[in-house]
């Protein structure tokens, strides 16, 4: 019987692990060179409204990534889900984004499709998001996206 069972462990083995995600920085999905809008104060927005608005709609992306596994950081803005779990967002890169101030230009929203959903409480403050990244452009009501991500993971930063 013990033959048995150690024959059954055999196929599992702690060298056989998942890919690695690689790890990616905001800077990481825009061309070298190439620079976001500065973000303004609040009360710069407040008292201009029509500077609100997402801008840089054909911001270039980088190609390269289509197909890689990564993981990146980031602040989440929902967009799907139900009272218990968030199944989509938008992943920005400072917190506010989309909400107080304008959505930053497409190449920096990564739009996020995590099916087994992430907890409400996990959405709150910055989260890693580990999956399959997509150069493919996504628009909601309230961003333009460069990027998709079919997230595998999605844990809280800290």
């Amino acid at each position: 019987m013990a033959m048995f069972a150690a024959c059954l462990l055999l196929p599992v083995s702690p060298s056989v692990s998942a890919e690695e995600p690689r790890t990616l920085r905001w800077n990481d999905l825009m061309p070298e060179g190439w620079r976001p809008p500065a973000v303004r104060s609040q009360a710069y927005y407040e008292a201009n409204p029509e500077a609100q608005v997402q801008t840089n709609l054909d911001a270039p992306v980088i190609e390269a990534l289509d197909g890689q596994h990564v993981k990146i950081p980031g602040y989440v803005v929902q967009l799907e889900g139900d009272d218990r779990r968030v199944t989509e967002f938008l992943l920005v890169p400072y917190f506010g984004a989309c909400i107080h101030v304008p959505p930053p230009p497409p190449n920096q929203i990564i739009h996020v499709k995590f099916p087994e959903g992430v907890p409400y409480a996990v959405t709150y403050d910055a989260v890693w998001v580990s999956g399959d990244i997509s150069v493919s452009r996504s628009e909601s009501d309230i961003a333009v996206t460069g990027y998709v991500i079919e997230a595998s993971e999605v844990i809280s930063y800290f």
